[in-house]
């Protein structure tokens, strides 16, 4: 028998923060099988939670809910992305646009927000991680233009020219065929 409504839910996602009562409002929400993204979004950007409180939730979401994963992973990123990137240089951001490719690896836009996170001063992340985790994204997406383009911008601030001219050129020739 539930305990919580959808709005009682709603608001200690939002507003508690005894970790006590998040994770029983959560268990209860599994149990309810509730599948709402909008609904865990409130307990993902809820910033008495520790990154790894976070990833303890958006970890168990995915799992129970195998089709939701997907936008777990990509709010569970944008989260860290937005908060904790100052703590951990983007680490878990990249680690949840990972799982995000793995859940749905056809979508382009983990690859193209892990992009975004990327820092040409600091090199933060490590633009030789994006470089692969995008060069793995070509395998997977249909469209793969912007893929090619956001891989030439890395490998110019990589300093490698060549390669940066060859994925310009590789986007050119698909012309207007690709989003």
């Amino acid at each position: 028998m539930p305990r919580y409504s959808t709005d009682e839910l709603r608001h200690i996602f939002g507003n508690s923060t005894d970790f006590n009562e998040l994770f029983e409002a959560f268990r209860d929400a599994l149990e309810q099988q509730i599948q709402d993204v909008e609904l865990y979004r409130l307990l993902f950007w809820n910033n008495s939670l520790s990154p790894d409180e976070l990833c303890l939730f958006g970890e168990k979401l995915a799992k129970e809910f195998p089709g939701i994963a997907y936008d777990t992973y990509m709010w569970l990123a944008s989260v860290f992305e937005v908060t904790y990137s100052a703590y951990d240089n983007f680490d878990l951001a990249i680690k949840y646009y990972r799982k995000a490719a793995e859940a749905k690896p056809n979508e382009p836009d983990p690859y193209l927000d892990a992009c975004d996170c990327y820092d040409p001063d600091l090199n933060i992340p490590p633009v030789d991680v994006l470089i692969d985790f995008v060069q793995e994204g070509l395998k997977h997406v249909n469209h793969r233009k912007n893929l090619m383009l956001r891989l030439a911008r890395l490998y110019e601030f990589s300093g490698d020219h060549e390669q940066a001219e060859y994925f310009r050129r590789l986007a050119e020739e698909l012309g207007g065929d690709e989003g």
